[in-house]
């Protein structure tokens, strides 16, 4: 039996999916549109930003681990 990993970058993949889902979160908790003296448009494109670096973020660490 072969007990290393079959892919070698499997925890790559994994480590930046988790990466991006964090960055993510970071970003919606630290809510940089609140600093910023910008519209309403502005504030919606960071948030859409934010949540789709964690949908991308998931993506690519479930990807990565099937």
């Amino acid at each position: 039996m072969n007990r290393y990993i079959s892919d070698p970058l499997e925890p790559l993949g994994t480590a930046f999916g988790v990466l991006l889902v964090l960055i993510g979160i970071g970003t919606l908790i630290g809510m940089p549109w609140a600093y910023k003296s910008g519209s309403v448009l502005l504030m919606l494109g960071q948030i859409f930003g934010a949540v789709a670096a964690i949908g991308i973020g998931a993506a690519l660490a479930w990807i990565a681990r099937t």
